[in-house]
């Protein structure tokens, strides 16, 4: 399906002109950069140089000093203290983050994730009993609690005391916790609103080292986990965590940690690969998460903070297996869904939301499903299964549509619900199934737009094959790391002229095109866009819609373009 193109607002002239002239660069780049929000010789120094000094002030966020003085104080009385996440990437690396770094200076220190299957979603009665229980009076929670209200009385009654750190999206209230670090409070002044779950842990511990005094540098040897962690949690990659990103990135390229490079390893890279924001999000986190998945999350935390080799590569090994069971069941899954999707459209008008109940679909990877069914339908989607007796699912929505909201209007129905506007977890009794559906229909009918269910491409620019030269390239891979509002640029090209069209494994698609008027010719990548196969045959001239990159073959590099989209002219 040819998608829709949408261009990026261009900036004025005068804007454009005065930006390439203080930067020395051309004005398309300068264009780029205007679109990122950068303005000025300061913003851009910052954009392509971002120093760890620029990190902000730890304590300008909300309980921070209640969060110190209380770990402190576990420390000076050694009181046993326990490191809790969540079961994905951002929760996993979150752990090993605060455990390996605390247990440097507080050996009575332990971790605990809690069981997907048998627990659930954040802060679990069984975990708050087993802290009690193993005569833990502090749990450090990451990535998760701040929806658990109800769940903290129960940890007042047992005085077991909480610090939660957590990047979800709050109620109007905040859980009875000792202290709840969030950016996203109402009442929290902190300047950066975007940080990840580990991001945040990551602040707890810049601040601890920042009251006692401790050599910051130990906590940046844990850098490459936050990296990671923002990657695969796809949050914005702005301000610092455009910063973390950037020497997360650096450390993972040169120095990572022993169980992340056993991953590395074992996903294909060698020490010859650039790791980039992507290979993270489609090779290292998907290993990471199909732990929690299908099996503990326990096993990525040891990976991940595992300072044996041998150890590492078993734990890697078990990783990756888990990861190819996953991905057989998610595609079994996956298969299911489409079908009861075009069967439901076979019955009538289709739906403006998806949502789609199976029992016997495995918890672990409703999400995956519901992204999957995204990418061929684009419509809000939830699918839900059956967990000890109650409805459990994941939601997924299109740009626009603000998905928790959605949730939060359908709170009555629902026993719990928690996320971000585009992916949330919920859960609800059967009884309430019916009515879920309904009103969530009439609220994917009241809310959303055209737009928001068309195929989309946005586009940066639109430039002519002439204008990506080498220093071209070389500024724009400095704009780099690329995701979430700061995506790679994308281009188009118009009314070039395709040949030696190749068709790769059914799926692929590799060709050439030249500009009209002269020999200038790219080498393009099209990745399962075999569709276009025959229509690339039969065209005169395209315009291609594309990224630039690197190509390396041969021990030769040269610049290709990977095509999104192609439209026919």
């Amino acid at each position: 399906m040819q998608k829709k193109w949408t261009y990026k607002p261009i900036p004025s002239l005068e804007k454009i002109r005065a930006l390439a002239e203080a930067i020395q660069i051309d004005e398309y780049l300068a264009t780029l950069l205007l679109q990122r929000g950068v303005e000025d010789f300061e913003a851009a120094k910052s954009f392509f140089r971002p120093m760890l000094d620029a990190l902000h002030q730890p304590f300008q966020m909300k309980d921070m000093d209640k969060a110190v003085e209380r770990l402190n104080q576990a420390i000076t009385q050694r009181e046993k203290i326990l490191v809790y996440g969540d079961y994905d990437v951002d929760g996993t690396t979150s752990v090993a983050l605060v455990y390996g770094f605390l247990h440097t200076y507080h050996k009575d220190i332990n971790f605990y994730i809690p069981d997907r299957q048998k627990e659930g979603y954040g802060i679990s009665a069984e975990g708050i009993r087993w802290a009690k229980d193993n005569g833990y009076s502090l749990v450090i929670a990451l990535d998760c609690g701040i929806k658990s209200h109800d769940i903290m009385e129960y940890a007042q009654a047992l005085e077991v005391d909480f610090i939660i750190c957590d990047h979800h999206l709050p109620s109007e209230t905040m859980p009875k916790a000792l202290a709840v670090l969030n950016p996203k409070r109402a009442d929290c002044s902190y300047p950066f609103k975007e940080l990840s779950g580990c991001g945040i842990g990551f602040k707890l511990m810049q601040a601890f080292c920042e009251h006692n005094q401790l050599d910051v540098n130990r906590l940046y040897d844990f850098i490459d986990l936050v990296a990671v962690s923002i990657a695969a949690d796809l949050v914005s990659i702005q301000g610092e965590n455009r910063i973390l990103a950037f020497y997360g990135l650096q450390k993972l390229n040169s120095q990572p940690r022993i169980g992340l490079k056993a991953l590395m390893e074992i996903s294909g890279f060698t020490s010859e690969s650039v790791l980039s924001v992507s290979n993270v999000v489609f090779a290292l986190g998907p290993r990471i998460n199909a732990v929690g998945r299908l099996g503990h999350a326990g096993s990525a935390v040891k990976l991940l903070i595992t300072a044996h080799k041998d150890e590492a590569d078993e734990y890697a090994r078990l990783i990756n297996s888990i990861n190819t069971e996953r991905k057989d069941i998610d595609a079994i899954a996956t298969h299911e869904a489409l079908q009861m999707i075009e069967a439901e459209n076979a019955e009538g008008t289709p739906k403006k939301a998806t949502i789609l109940f199976k029992p016997d679909w495995h918890k672990g990877i409703v999400g995956i499903i519901a992204a999957r069914c995204i990418d061929v339908y684009h419509k809000p989607t939830i699918i839900l299964t059956e967990n000890d007796h109650v409805i459990v699912g994941s939601a997924r929505s299109v740009g626009g549509f603000d998905m928790h909201q959605a949730l939060e209007d359908c709170a009555d129905l629902l026993l719990q619900y928690g996320g971000h506007k585009q992916a949330a977890g919920l859960s609800l009794k059967h009884e309430n199934l019916p009515a879920f559906r309904a009103r969530f229909e009439k609220l994917a009918a009241q809310n959303l737009t055209p737009a928001m269910l068309a195929h989309t491409q946005e586009v940066d620019l639109k430039i002519e094959l002439k204008d990506i030269t080498a220093k071209f390239f070389r500024i724009l891979r400095q704009m780099a790391p690329f995701g979430p509002d700061n995506m790679r640029p994308v281009f188009v090209s118009e009314n070039l002229v395709p040949a030696y069209i190749q068709l790769l494994r059914e799926k692929h698609l590799k060709f050439r095109v030249r500009a009209p008027y002269n020999n200038l010719f790219f080498d393009v990548v099209g990745f399962g866009m075999g569709q276009y196969f025959q229509d690339l045959q039969q065209a005169k001239n395209i315009h291609l819609c594309y990224t630039i990159e690197e190509n390396f073959f041969q021990g030769k590099i040269s610049l290709q373009l990977r095509a999104k989209d192609i439209h026919f002219g």
